[in-house]
């Protein structure tokens, strides 16, 4: 049995990065994430960990990437502008395979936007914000709770796969207070990064394992070797060589796509019979639960799909639920991105209707129900 805590969302963001062993952070301060920024530099400091404030968000995700590569879990926290400054950095990571995690407190945009409003606008930049064919992973709490939870995922997600990994947050769910059971540790799955048995001499630092994972020397251990963000062999040198160009994608592919049933998560709702199906998740989603309550007591067969994994995206499940709908309902806090994944998932089978809000205001349980009506 754990403690009972009257938690904001960023303020378990930070308990649960710190249960799962993150002790190093750098970060820039932005709205509406700085309470995380500030969290850890009040805990961390107390843990013997490493807290720095840099001058930039670029400089941010640099000292994270080289701390993850030294042997830290570590993480940062920024918002949209932030995290468009960020991408060319996380590109390095996918490329680099250097674990992390990136918290992304999504406010209205584009470029300033509005700082203090909430939003969802920045899930396909999270998608495909980094150029080249990466293969993000991407997960939106929609509880304080979760917070905590899905942060600690998020760090099981980097330590097995070797990749960063994306805390989509929207304003509401960040300063959202509720009272939270913080586990104890023992109840905590903890998953650590697999290091090489083998003496620095034999060691091959991208030579992937069964799974398509490279083990991970840490830096100061004795193990030294490349490091580069140009496509690289398994030494990490850069080459020119056609196979070992095809075989350096479509590694950083496999090792995310086979593994979908690990990374896929979602909640049902109300799901059994539904025939009229609202997608929505984060903040929203927790309008449209209540919304999908609200039908099935005037006798509409609702139900609530709720994605925690937005990418990889569910597509296979998505496509299943849409064999037996009416209509799909996806409301969220933007003119229209997940929806349009969808759509490419349901494939004509039933009608998506979106339902989409840019005003700095949430999306209510009243304006999902008028659609389900």
């Amino acid at each position: 049995m754990g403690r009972v805590k009257l938690l904001q969302g960023s303020e378990a963001v930070v308990e649960g990065a710190i249960a799962a062993g993150c002790r190093f952070f750098a970060g820039y301060p932005i709205t509406p994430a700085n309470e995380i920024t500030e969290g850890f530099a009040r805990r961390l400091p107390q843990l013997g960990g490493v807290f720095i404030q840099m001058e930039d968000e670029i400089a941010s995700l640099g000292a994270v990437i080289g701390a993850s590569l030294a042997g830290a879990k570590a993480m940062t926290a920024t918002s949209g502008p932030g995290f468009s400054l960020m991408q060319e950095h996380i590109g390095y990571a996918f490329a680099v395979e250097a674990p992390c995690v990136i918290v992304e407190v999504m406010r209205g945009g584009p470029s300033t936007g509005n700082p203090t409003f909430p939003s969802q606008g920045d899930v396909m930049q999270a998608r495909w914000g980094a150029h080249g064919d990466a293969f993000p992973i991407a997960i939106a709490p929609s509880t304080v709770r979760e917070c905590f939870d899905l942060t600690v995922k998020a760090f099981n997600f980097a330590e097995r796969l070797r990749t960063p990994v994306i805390l989509l947050l929207d304003e509401i769910i960040a300063h959202l207070r509720e009272g939270v059971e913080i586990p104890s540790a023992e109840e905590i799955e903890i998953e650590n990064r697999r290091k090489p048995k083998v003496p620095p001499s034999e060691y091959i630092p991208y030579k992937p394992g069964e799974d398509g994972v490279p083990l991970l020397a840490d830096f100061g251990e004795g193990y030294r070797y490349h490091v580069t963000g140009l496509v690289h062999d398994i030494y990490g040198f850069p080459t020119s060589e056609r196979e070992e160009i095809r075989a350096f994608h479509r590694r950083l592919r496999e090792k995310i796509l086979r593994n979908r049933s690990y990374l896929e998560l979602w909640e049902e709702f109300l799901l059994e019979d539904a025939e009229e199906i609202v997608i929505a998740y984060g903040s929203v989603a927790r309008a449209a639960r209540r919304a999908v309550r609200e039908a099935r007591s005037s006798g509409k067969k609702a139900g609530l799909f709720r994605l925690i994994t937005i990418w990889p995206f569910p597509e296979e499940k998505v496509g299943e639920l849409a064999r037996r709908a009416k209509f799909i309902v996806v409301a969220e806090m933007n003119l229209g991105q997940i929806v349009l994944e969808v759509e490419r998932a349901v494939r004509g089978r039933a009608p998506v209707i979106p339902l989409n809000k840019v005003d700095g205001t949430i999306i209510t349980p009243e304006e999902i129900s008028e659609l389900l009506r």
